[in-house]
């Protein structure tokens, strides 16, 4: 029985021994393959952080890279922009001439302007020949004479053109503004886009009169001329039942000549046409070019355009040179402070044969004049 025992123990030991080795084995074998897997993990890891560590560099490479060629490209135009800058500065400044200027807002012709030349009949032998002579004789249908007398030989002259307007031959303002009245009123009447006027002792360049008018559409408020004075003119308006008011506004002078738009004059009108002109220039006592511009200017509210192209007897023409002549609208002649007021104009006739310079003006532009001498250009 005791060696029964014995053996069953030792029987029962060596199963124990067994199952203990081949439970020590499971987690051995266990234990190795925790250690494999946190191994491929690891390994895992470190490839994902070594590929995104070279994503990283190639990205910031290829950032370098393009901020390389965009700063590049920054650059080569940052230069290129002061090449530029300095190819426009260093270009060579040309002086304005003829050549420069603005492209035409309207293309018009002398047949859409009326030019209005007063006179008095008195003076038609002394100053309206000379302009017979000269400019008039290349602008006969767009010139227009305003007289007060009858005058056969003007008439066989220029035919309907003049215009004998019945006015007194006064040099008062009441007879100037009659003038003007009718001046008006033909202008109206003709439909032409521009009215002009001019005095009996202006030479017009039509040529340079034209091209001056173009830059500005005639359906447009436009009053262009030159004032006499420094400073608006001061004066006072009559209301009516002994009622008055100060008013101020700037003129364009009659005695350098003025332009009025058809659109500008159409609103006139109310101010200027029939007897109406004289009325108006009666509630401020006036002249008529006075009248003119206190109908634009204070009652329209138009504001003069002033051009240095129109000249009067009233400034210093000597201060035209030659080299300008074939650029100003108008040109004048008469007295200044007392002493011969012409522009100094050494041309086709002495001072003697042609003391207004008008002559020696047109063979300078019209060259091919018959009575012009020869070789006179500019």
């Amino acid at each position: 029985v005791a060696g029964s025992l014995g053996s069953l123990m030792l029987t029962q030991l060596h199963v124990e021994s067994k199952w203990t080795c081949t439970v020590c084995l499971c987690l051995l074998l266990l234990l190795l393959v925790v250690v494999q897997h946190h191994r491929v993990q690891v390994t895992d890891g470190e490839d994902t952080a070594a590929r995104a560590a070279l994503q990283h560099e190639v990205a910031q490479e290829e950032s370098a890279q393009l901020g390389s060629d965009q700063e590049r490209r920054g650059f080569s135009a940052y230069f290129t922009k002061l090449t530029r800058g300095r190819r426009e500065v260093e270009k060579p400044t040309r002086s304005p001439t003829a050549t420069d200027d603005p492209s035409p807002a309207e293309n018009i012709s002398a047949d859409d302007i009326f030019i209005a030349v007063k006179t008095t009949k008195k003076f038609h032998q002394s100053r309206l020949n000379l302009l017979l002579e000269t400019w008039i004789s290349r602008n006969t249908q767009q010139t227009y004479i305003f007289t007060d007398g009858e005058d056969e030989e003007l008439k066989q002259k220029i035919g309907s053109h003049a215009i004998n307007t019945n006015c007194s031959a006064a040099h008062s303002r009441q007879a100037l503004s009659c003038k003007m009245a009718v001046e008006y009123d033909k202008f109206i009447e003709s439909g032409k886009k521009w009215f002009c006027h001019v005095d009996d002792d202006n030479y017009v360049n039509v040529r340079t009169l034209v091209k001056h008018l173009s830059q500005f559409p005639h359906t447009q408020d436009m009053y262009i001329g030159k004032p006499s004075l420094d400073r608006p003119i001061e004066a006072t308006e009559r209301l009516g039942g002994n009622k008055m008011k100060p008013v101020n506004f700037w003129f364009a002078t009659g005695g350098a000549g003025f332009c009025v738009s058809r659109g500008l004059a159409l609103k006139m009108s109310p101010w200027a046409s029939g007897g109406h002109f004289m009325n108006t220039a009666e509630k401020i006592r006036l002249p008529d070019d006075c009248t003119i511009g206190y109908i634009i200017e204070s009652v329209l509210g138009v504001p003069l355009t002033r051009s240095n192209l129109f000249h009067s007897h009233l400034e210093n023409l000597q201060q035209v040179s030659r080299s300008e002549v074939h650029k100003q609208i108008t040109l004048s002649y008469g007295m200044f402070e007392n002493k011969s007021n012409i522009i100094n104009l050494k041309g086709a006739f002495s001072v003697e044969e042609d003391p207004s310079r008008f002559r020696s003006v047109h063979c300078l532009l019209y060259p091919d004049t018959p009575w012009c001498p020869p070789l006179v250009a500019f």
